[in-house]
């Protein structure tokens, strides 16, 4: 594995032009609107499509719509909490495999441990880092279309024996 000028290793390159993030949906769910136009904003660069909810129950409604690769959950809402949220996706077989990055004003151990009881993939802390927030959605996207590829390969190959 080599890496160039820029950091990025070789195998990162090759691994991005086999998996692309085009076309990926990714939903926003956070009360505050500023938060959510924060948020897609720094997500602007991605050729991503990018949907938002206000609170848990309209989180919840967006997906049965029509699902996302990846969710960035605010914990702190009305009406339904991200921790709900996140556990209700999670105990679904249809939605259990959908990308879930918290993110939170919360610092307490506690919240974090609650958290990955729900079934969290991962954590953004408040104020959200550009650059941080940018390289674990890459990431997790690119693991979750992996996924879903390998299935796919792995139902063809059921679907011919």
């Amino acid at each position: 594995m080599t890496e160039d000028t820029t950091g990025i290793s070789s195998t990162d390159t090759k691994l991005e032009s086999v998996i692309t993030l085009d076309g990926s949906r990714i939903l926003l769910v956070d009360d505050n609107q500023q938060n959510l136009e924060l948020i897609q904003a720094y997500l602007e660069t991605l050729p991503v499509e990018i949907e938002t909810a206000r609170d848990g129950i309209e989180a919840i409604e967006a997906v049965e719509r029509k699902q996302p690769d990846l969710i960035l959950l605010d914990v702190m809402m009305p009406r339904m909490s991200g921790f709900e949220v996140c556990q209700k996706l999670k105990a679904n077989p249809e939605t259990r495999d959908i990308v879930v990055i918290m993110v939170t004003a919360l610092h307490e151990v506690a919240d974090y441990e609650r958290a990955v009881e729900s079934g969290t993939d991962d954590f953004l802390s408040k104020p959200v880092n550009k650059l941080e927030l940018l390289t674990r959605v890459r990431s997790l996207l690119r693991v979750a279309l992996l996924r879903r590829r390998l299935d796919e390969l792995a139902d063809s190959d059921n679907a011919h024996s």
